[in-house]
């Protein structure tokens, strides 16, 4: 590869080296420029369209502005330049698209302004990116659910405040993950109404260019456009009410941010005393340039770190709906950063995902061994309640805390230590100790939480 090529990328989203870490190819292609110039293009034909429809422009000048107006005609280095100095690129795409129309080019961009051209054409984006993010959660759950059911009564020490608190099942981990992402997909089918919108509504959104002066045709043109394009009907301009926008990009904060709460938990579980599961083995993966023994879990910290980059941009998205009057005077630029690298990220975040949890290595002998690091403290709430029939609930507590602390002080395991004490041995033998004291036997209502969520993932009108 030439300097000069590797001398074009500047983020990581299009880095040579990182792009492929941080999203993938057919969302970058989506929000690339030449997609969104075509995307400029095809607003421009379809509006042409509609207008004739609505008899707004002659037929005839609608079929040559559709036929001549190509993306492989633009001269992208005069586009760029003409862009420097207009700030905003539609007009530099009209002025050549007009040159490719000729006498019909007088009929382009009739009635619109710059924003609605962009806007629209961002939509379009959007729809794209929702439809890629839509796919890659019904791969994601797939695979959780199976992980789920592969592990529903794989016992392994629940953790609170990262302290192991009681016992469940992986099984049951992975389902709460899964029930995050059919949550998500729900949200991701019920924005689209809301977001998914055509924006036509001329210089200031009154539509008086083709309201007052062209026999109020402006609602027909827009609900015309709006069919070419597949797009719904806004109730209202929104020029400067970017809900929409900032819905979609806070929707995939929503995705990320599960998505790194599952790579945090795998990143611990992966750590050297833990060593409960492994993200798939590949050699060469995560590999340390100092350190041979080393096995970094790499698709994890990609997750995380998208998930805190697309965190910031929901929250740009959510400063840009703060908008003056009509129009606005910066915020609505702060999108142009905000929606592309939120795709991107997202996209990169769920490949990564899947790649890591569809080949995810789970020690089960490791869980049970590291269930077994308390010497059954762990259960120490099933011993009292196990008790509390014979002796009452509050003398079950103090009896199992004093035994609790004879095995912190002197080792030992739980059963033990109860073992020795009268006032249990009184009630209950050592079988019934020993089976009280095994965390394999408190694991609640764990496994069946796991059959609900299947069961609930699976149901057809829980997702689109």
């Amino acid at each position: 590869m030439s300097s000069a090529s590797l001398a074009g990328a500047s983020t990581v989203v299009d880095s040579i080296l990182f792009r492929d870490a941080f999203g993938t190819p057919r969302m970058r292609e989506v929000f690339s420029d030449r997609a969104l110039i075509q995307r400029y293009i095809e607003t421009e034909i379809a509006l042409a369209r509609a207008e004739a429809r609505c008899g707004v422009i002659p037929q005839e000048a609608a079929d040559v502005i559709a036929r001549e107006a190509r993306l492989d005609r633009i001269d992208f280095d005069h586009m760029r330049h003409e862009t420097d100095i207009v700030g905003y690129p539609i007009l530099p795409l009209v002025h050549q698209l007009v040159a490719m129309c000729g006498e019909a080019g007088r009929y382009l961009h009739w009635g619109a302004t710059t924003q609605d051209i962009m806007d629209t054409a961002n939509v379009l984006q959007v729809r794209a990116g929702l439809d890629i993010v839509d796919a890659d959660i019904r791969e994601l759950r797939k695979i959780l659910g199976d992980l789920a059911r592969k592990h529903r009564d794989t016992p392994m020490a629940g953790r609170t405040h990262l302290q192991q608190a009681l016992p469940v099942t992986f099984g049951y981990k992975v389902a709460i993950w899964l029930a995050m992402f059919d949550r998500h997909q729900e949200r991701l089918a019920e924005c689209a109404k809301r977001v998914l919108v055509v924006e036509f509504a001329g210089a200031a959104g009154t539509l008086a260019s083709l309201g007052t002066a062209q026999g109020n045709k402006g609602f027909a043109v827009q609900a015309a456009l709006a069919e070419e394009l597949g797009l719904g009907v806004p109730t209202t301009t929104w020029h400067v009410a970017r809900d929409g926008f900032a819905e979609a990009v806070n929707l995939l904060a929503l995705v990320t941010g599960s998505l790194g709460k599952i790579a945090l938990d795998i990143m611990i579980m992966a750590s050297t005393e833990f060593a409960e599961v492994y993200e798939p083995f590949v050699k060469g993966r995560g590999a340390s340039s100092t350190m041979p023994q080393k096995r970094n879990p790499i698709s994890s910290e990609l997750m995380l770190a998208a998930a805190k980059a697309v965190r910031q941009h929901a929250g740009l998205m959510v400063d840009a709906m703060i908008q003056d009057f009509e129009r606005a005077t910066g915020p609505w630029h702060a999108e142009w950063v905000a929606l592309p690298e939120s795709f991107i990220l997202t996209a990169g975040a769920l490949h990564q995902a899947k790649f890591a949890l569809g080949g995810l290595i789970v020690d089960a002998d490791r869980m049970r061994s590291n269930l077994g690091i308390s010497k059954g403290l762990i259960v120490a709430e099933a011993v009292m309640m196990g008790l509390a029939p014979a002796i009452g609930r509050q003398q079950a507590h103090d009896v199992v805390y004093d035994a609790c602390r004879t095995v912190n002080e002197k080792g030992g395991t739980l059963a033990e230590a109860l073992s020795a004490l009268p006032t249990v041995t009184k009630y209950v033998d050592r079988a019934t100790i020993d089976r009280l004291t095994d965390p394999a036997n408190y694991l609640g209502l764990a496994p069946q939480m796991v059959d609900r969520a299947l069961a609930a993932s699976a149901a057809p009108d829980a997702v689109r």
